[in-house]
């Protein structure tokens, strides 16, 4: 089966992202750039296209201009094992960029990510309905997911 490698569309700072999300995630390296030759449609020599791993998932980086702007349509979900990775990767890629709602957030360049502790599909999937609710209602007030704040949201009567 081949193997899925996602493709993200830059105006022109692909190479610049590229190495910013390698410094932000372990086991992550740019592995090849590739740059424009005489048939462009890019300058001759700058950078047309970046392939790089983020903990092992192949990923390329594309400067196509400015036509294709990221959406929230999409965005790359990060399954963090506790608070601390959320706090860790939340304050890395908000740094230039803004915080959105339930977890979400857009990096400088414009990618969405979601920033997801695993215990919160637990707490807010608690076969309790009202716990259930309690913890939704919570997180539907976060930017930033606070695992602390949906358990006692949760806990509460």
């Amino acid at each position: 089966m081949p193997r899925i490698v996602p493709n993200l569309w830059f105006d022109s700072e692909a190479e610049q992202a590229a190495e910013f999300y390698v410094s932000v995630f372990p086991n992550s390296q740019v592995n090849n750039v590739v740059p424009y030759g005489e048939a462009g449609p890019g300058s001759p020599g700058s950078v047309m296209l970046v392939e790089f791993s983020l903990d092992g998932q192949p990923y390329t980086a594309i400067n196509g201009g400015p036509r294709f702007p990221f959406t929230e349509a999409i965005s790359l979900m990060i399954n963090c094992a506790d608070q601390a990775e959320v706090d860790y990767y939340w304050s890395k890629l908000t740094d230039g960029g803004q915080e959105v709602q339930c977890g979400w957030l857009k990096d400088k360049y414009g990618l969405s990510w979601q920033v997801f502790p695993a215990e919160a599909a637990e707490v807010l999937g608690d076969p309790d309905p009202a716990r259930s609710l309690r913890a939704m209602t919570a997180m539907l007030g976060m930017k930033k997911i606070d695992l602390a704040a949906l358990r006692a949201a949760a806990a509460a009567d």
